[in-house]
C-alpha cells in the first residue's frame, strides 16, 4: 500500500467522526466521499473481470457495499434546522459503526494480503475460480456501492425533508 493509499482509506474512515454531530449538508458534505471513491475508481479499477466465479464474486461484494451504505444512510438522522430551516445531519453511532465497518475491513483486507496474507489468498483464490484482478474489483465496487448508496439515501431523505412547509417545522 502507498501512502496516498493509507491517506485516502484513514479519509473515508474518518468521515464518520464529523458526522457524528449535527452538520448542515451541503454538497460538499454530500459529495465529498463519492469524490474520493471516484478517484480510487479511476487510479484502480481496469476491466471487470468475468471468468470463473469472478462475476458472482464482486456482486456479492456490491450487494454487500449497498446493504452497509443504505443501511448507514437510512440509520443517519436527517432533519431540518428550526432557526434557519437547512437540512442538518448526524450519523448515529449504528450509522457510523456500519460506515467503518466497510471501510475498516477493506483497509485490514489490503493489510493482510500486503503482510504475509497474499499466499492464502492465492489459494482460496484458485479452490474459488476467481481471478487475481477480481479482488481489486470487488473491494472498489464495494466501496463504491456503500459510498453511493448512502449518499443517494441522505441526498433522497433531505428532499423529503425539504419539503416539510417552514412553519410546520418550528411547531414540531
Amino acid at each position: 500500500m502507498t501512502f496516498t493509499d493509507w491517506l485516502l482509506d484513514i479519509a473515508l474512515i474518518s468521515l464518520v467522526l464529523l458526522q457524528l454531530r449535527d452538520r448542515v449538508l451541503s454538497l460538499h458534505t454530500l459529495l465529498l466521499p463519492a469524490a474520493l471513491v471516484t478517484w480510487a475508481g479511476f487510479r484502480y479499477l481496469g476491466a471487470v473481470p468475468t471468468a470463473g466465479n469472478d462475476l458472482e464474486f464482486v456482486g456479492l461484494a456490491v450487494a454487500a457495499g449497498l446493504a452497509l451504505g443504505t443501511g448507514a444512510g437510512v440509520l443517519t438522522r436527517v432533519r431540518r434546522r428550526h432557526e434557519d430551516g437547512r437540512v442538518v445531519v448526524r450519523a448515529t453511532y449504528t450509522a457510523a459503526a456500519l460506515w467503518v465497518l466497510g471501510m475498516a475491513a477493506r483497509l485490514a483486507f489490503q493489510l493482510y494480503v500486503t503482510h504475509g496474507g497474499a499466499p492464502a489468498v492465492g489459494r482460496f483464490s484458485v479452490e474459488h475460480h476467481l481471478d487475481r484482478a477480481s479482488w481489486t474489483t470487488a473491494i472498489l465496487l464495494m466501496a463504491f456501492a456503500e459510498v453511493f448508496s448512502r449518499t443517494g439515501v441522505l441526498w433522497w431523505r433531505s428532499l423529503a425533508v425539504r419539503r416539510v412547509p417552514q412553519g410546520r417545522i418550528a411547531a414540531a
